[in-house]
């Protein structure tokens, strides 16, 4: 491996989203519940079936009398596209561009603020996963128990998972309880000097509201 790769795992903070996982077990699966590995789904789509994405997934569904889930993953498989959704290694590649792209623009200046609630949401633990989506950059243990996503141009929220507890001092219930979220307050942050003592009891509250039970 080339010293400057060696170097980007080294400092890739980021962790391969759960649903990578969700979909290999599916994979796996699929030969067993259907009749048809994936490779074998492949194949038989090229060459019977229609010939863009949306008429596939119909086509699946109507003729071969698969869910709407496994309809669709097959046809957007059979476009080329989500391939990386099966490749936990093409994920954590990716995560830095993901959220490079969260921070171009009218939020670069937001970047320290998640630069250091990053670290300091890795912190709470040797078990913390950050995995970041197009919009959010979520934090995990055994679940999501925060995420940090760039709100408005000029701010971060820095979410909790919660429950049904009471909001106090700078704690905003986000009415995602009653939602049944796994998000359900937040702290709004616009400098790195508001990441202080309340934020990090919220944090630690969180991360060990979401240990293994």
């Amino acid at each position: 491996m080339p010293k400057s790769s060696k170097a980007a795992a080294v400092t890739n903070p980021y962790s391969p989203h759960p649903s990578i996982q969700m979909m290999i077990n599916w994979v796996h699966g699929l030969k067993k519940k259907t009749g048809r590995s994936l490779d074998e789904w492949m194949a038989f789509i090229e060459q019977g079936g229609p010939p863009t994405e949306e008429q596939r997934r119909e086509w699946l569904k109507a003729h071969h009398k698969l869910g709407t889930n496994e309809s669709w993953y097959l046809a957007e498989l059979s476009v080329g596209k989500g391939w990386d959704d099966l490749s936990p290694e093409a994920y954590v590649a990716k995560a830095p561009q993901m959220v490079e792209a969260m921070f171009e623009g009218k939020r670069a200046h937001l970047r320290p603020v998640y630069d250091a609630l990053l670290e300091l949401g890795l912190s709470q633990g040797p078990d913390v996963k950050a995995c970041p989506c197009k919009t959010i950059v979520p934090l995990y243990r055994t679940h999501v128990f925060a995420e940090i996503k760039p709100a408005t141009n000029s701010r971060i929220d820095l979410g909790f998972a919660l429950g049904d507890m009471p909001a106090e001092g700078r704690l905003i219930d986000t009415g995602g309880f009653a939602r049944k979220d796994r998000i359900t307050h937040r702290i709004p942050i616009t400098t790195a000097g508001e990441i202080d003592a309340e934020v990090k009891k919220w944090l630690k509250t969180a991360y060990t509201r979401a240990k293994k039970k």
